[in-house]
């Protein structure tokens, strides 16, 4: 739907149709705005559809807000199905032609950081969490988080660390990610390791989430029987190492601009000087 031109929706009245926006991929977007009984709106889905039909569309979308919420069975009854909500709607599609749909599917991944916080004492920012597995375990992590909604890796590991600590952090660079399966709601997780540089010291934990946390040398994290039993945070551990040692190099942010809607966004890449840093 990348590229949708989005504006409200009527109902032609004399027509008896539902009107949309074309969307770039040859299917329909519709608003449903207007308060309407499900009789009425089953009988213009019917007739829009067909409509469509004519006109060689394939996908219809359908938004419907949370106080329109009595349609979404008239909708189910004549073939829509459930492609995603948020807090304030259910989006709704349908396909048209007689031949396996090739709609996009609902968002696949959720996105996580790791924060590698490193003061120059070789000593690693740790917390020990009030909720979650390892809840009274005592086992000492890196603060974690999930990033948020239209927010940059770099900058959802920035206010992780804050939140969660009261540390003041700039971004580094990613040091690894990992994908794993079936996770939250059997949805798919990129997990992202950053290494961070703190800008402050003193420590004020976040009281709600967080037991504890602390400065603690890297050799004692990483010596605990927890993070040893565990292969992953091993592998992270080497890679984290090598890092403070100099042998590793991670992906810096460099900010770019999109060919498709010329917004600002962010290439993670390996290596300070690339042919075009040179020429800048």
């Amino acid at each position: 739907m990348a590229g949708e031109s989005e504006t409200s929706v009527s109902t032609e009245s004399e027509a008896k149709r539902l009107v949309g926006t074309n969307d770039p991929y040859g299917g329909v977007i519709v608003h449903i705005n207007e308060p309407m009984d499900p009789a009425t709106f089953l009988s213009l889905i019917t007739s829009s559809i067909a409509h469509w039909k004519l006109q060689g569309k394939k996908g219809v979308w359908i938004k419907l807000p949370l106080d329109r919420v009595n349609l979404v069975e008239a909708a189910v009854k004549e073939g829509f199905w459930y492609h995603h909500a948020e807090p304030d709607y259910l989006m709704l599609v349908y396909w048209i032609p007689q031949t396996p749909h090739t709609l996009p599917a609902n968002a696949t991944h959720r996105v996580g950081i790791g924060a590698f916080v490193i003061n120059p004492d070789r000593e690693v920012l740790v917390v020990q969490e009030k909720s979650g597995l390892l809840r009274g375990t005592g086992v000492w992590k890196f603060p974690t988080g999930v990033v948020d909604e239209g927010e940059d890796i770099c900058a959802a590991a920035v206010r992780e660390v804050k939140e969660e600590t009261g540390i003041d952090s700039e971004f580094v660079e990613i040091l690894a990610f990992r994908q794993s399966h079936k996770s939250f709601f059997e949805k798919s997780d990129l997990f992202f390791v950053c290494m961070m540089q703190p800008l402050s010291f003193d420590i004020q934990k976040h009281d709600q989430e967080i037991e504890a946390a602390q400065w603690m040398a890297f050799e004692e994290y990483a010596a605990q029987p927890f993070v040893q039993k565990n292969e992953l945070l091993n592998y992270i551990n080497d890679i984290c190492k090598a890092k403070i040692d100099g042998h590793y190099s991670g992906f810096s942010p460099v900010p770019t601009m999109s060919f498709s809607d010329q917004k600002m966004s962010y290439l993670y890449l390996n290596g300070k000087a690339t042919e075009r840093d040179s020429r800048g």
